[in-house]
């Protein structure tokens, strides 16, 4: 049993040969054809499930500000052909899935006041995507997840006085050692990913940071930073504040994109 963790720890490192837009190491092995189908499923049910904003005015601005990301050089090696969806619901939130779906929440567009500020929500959301954020984070899950189940067979085999307490310690210790971390590492490349494409978009990358602090206004007790699953707004804000040295000269040699905001009810 114990070859077979140390063969299986082995496995796990050696698939850990992609790398992200940012140059970070990554596990991904699931293959590409089973995200997409996965992301395509997901969206299709959340169009029958979900109710969709039939605005003109509201569907063409969001779309605007799509065309300007999805048209960038990255975006398009990814996929030539993205479909964008306004959601009728009050959710301050917007994704992006594999299989080149975008999704958008009205809610999302009463809190984000400007197109700059919507334009890096979906920066964010399509670089997710771009990094393949969904297919390491499913890749952690089956790797953490196997790897548990072949130590409780290894210490239930020997008899282990403290299995049980030493499995609940080890779950923990996977979500906070293992699997909270790297979604933090996720959001913060996606929000590095996302700050560039609005720059090359012509959007204004300082208004990234206007929007966390928007965001952090919200009120609300947010989980300690190491248990949460993203960054906290003081800790996002101030890596948007820091990547604005290299998002700045690539906004101001982009045509500036023009997209005009509707009353939004």
């Amino acid at each position: 049993m114990s070859r077979k963790i140390v063969s299986l720890v082995l496995f796990f490192s050696l698939t850990a040969c992609a790398v992200s837009p940012t140059g970070r190491k990554q596990l991904a092995f699931m293959p590409d054809a089973q995200m997409i189908s996965m992301g395509v499923q997901s969206f299709e049910q959340m169009k029958t499930e979900t109710p969709k904003v039939t605005d003109a005015a509201i569907n063409n601005y969001v779309q605007c500000i799509a065309d300007a990301i999805i048209s960038q050089p990255e975006v398009q090696q990814y996929s030539s052909s993205w479909e964008v969806v306004v959601f009728d619901e009050d959710s301050v939130n917007a994704f992006a899935l594999p299989g080149s779906k975008i999704g958008v929440y009205k809610g999302l567009l009463k809190v984000a006041e400007t197109p700059d500020q919507v334009a890096a929500v979906m920066g964010h959301e399509v670089g997710h995507v771009l990094a393949e954020h969904g297919n390491e984070r499913v890749s952690q899950n089956l790797a953490v997840g196997q790897t548990l189940t072949l130590l409780e067979g290894w210490m239930s085999a020997n008899n282990s006085a403290y299995r049980q307490q030493a499995m609940s310690l080890l779950g923990l210790g996977s979500q906070v050692g293992i699997l909270l971390p790297f979604s933090r590492a996720h959001e913060s490349e996606a929000d590095e990913i996302g700050q560039t494409l609005m720059a090359k978009a012509g959007f204004d990358p300082r208004e990234s940071v206007t929007l966390w602090q928007n965001m952090g206004k919200g009120g609300g007790k947010a989980p300690p930073e190491f248990m949460s699953t993203h960054p906290s707004h003081d800790t996002r804000i101030e890596q948007l504040r820091a990547g604005l040295a290299e998002a700045m000269p690539v906004y101001n040699a982009a045509t500036k994109h023009r997209c005009t905001r509707p009353e939004i009810k």
